[in-house]
């Protein structure tokens, strides 16, 4: 896909962010935009973004996590702008808690939206993609998703999974030869909205951490503005990369995890004593 000129995109999290900078680059590349966020207002938002560009532009509000939602979605879409080329499946939310402090209904929050969600994302609208003949699927993991932190581990858990879905899901496309490929993207610090509206749990008192402290330094780890993500993102389609890496700070550490991946952990536990 070397251009997003008449392509149709759907893109998960739109409220805001990178799926928010995506809408806007998309557009202005002459992309017809199916807007989803879980958040009516900030579906709003982006849409006064966005509506001065000669496309057409669909709003839904949903919760990624209701399956059958996200099949109207994607069939709504399809009847609405005609074809679909490209889901950006790129809602998630964070939690900080240890393993031993954190309950199941918490860990189920974060699998159901970062990984169920992209799973829902994906299968409701690889038909369609297909039926376009030349379509991308972009699934948002993390850099959470090449190196794992301590107060992370359901975080890191669904975007592992993320990275592994979406790579045996690449490998099928490319030996089906279909007209779709698929991109697993690793943001390092995005600023964004998602270390405010984190959970965090008293359980990391335990490691020493202040839930309250902590959050303002996860906020000042994240360096590198969506709209530079966005552009980081759409050129990857337009080279159809396998993986992306977005930030020094990701490319760092995958480095890192590669040369030493016996022993990265114990310079992650050092930050994490910096920030106690």
């Amino acid at each position: 896909m070397k251009n997003f000129n008449q392509k149709v995109a759907a893109i998960t999290g739109a409220g805001s962010g990178i799926g928010q900078q995506l809408a806007i680059l998309l557009a202005q590349q002459g992309a017809h935009l199916a807007l989803s966020d879980v958040n009516e207002q900030g579906l709003a938002e982006t849409l006064e973004l966005v509506k001065s560009y000669p496309v057409k532009v669909t709003l839904s509000t949903l919760n990624v996590v209701d399956r059958t939602a996200v099949e109207e979605w994607a069939a709504n879409t399809a009847q609405e702008h005609g074809k679909i080329n490209l889901i950006f499946n790129n809602a998630g939310v964070a939690l900080a808690s240890t393993v031993e402090g954190m309950s199941y209904e918490e860990m189920e929050w974060v699998f159901d939206i970062n990984f169920w969600g992209v799973v829902h994302g994906t299968k409701a609208f690889l038909p369609y993609l297909k039926q376009s003949g030349e379509g991308h699927i972009i699934n948002i993991s993390s850099l959470f998703g090449l190196t794992a932190q301590p107060t992370q581990s359901a975080y890191n858990a669904t975007k592992f999974a993320v990275r592994g879905f979406t790579e045996s899901l690449r490998q099928e496309l490319d030996l089906q030869a279909n007209g779709v490929s698929a991109t697993c993207v690793h943001p390092g610090g995005i600023r964004t909205n998602i270390a405010n509206s984190a959970r965090m749990s008293d359980s990391i008192r335990a490691l020493g951490l202040n839930p309250a402290k902590a959050s303002k330094a996860f906020n000042k780890v994240l360096k590198t503005p969506p709209e530079e993500a966005a552009k980081v993102i759409l050129n990857a389609v337009k080279k159809d990369q396998r993986r992306v890496l977005i930030g020094n700070d990701a490319k760092i550490l995958d480095l890192i995890q590669r040369v030493t991946p016996s022993h990265y952990a114990q310079a992650l536990n050092l930050f994490t004593k910096k920030k106690k």
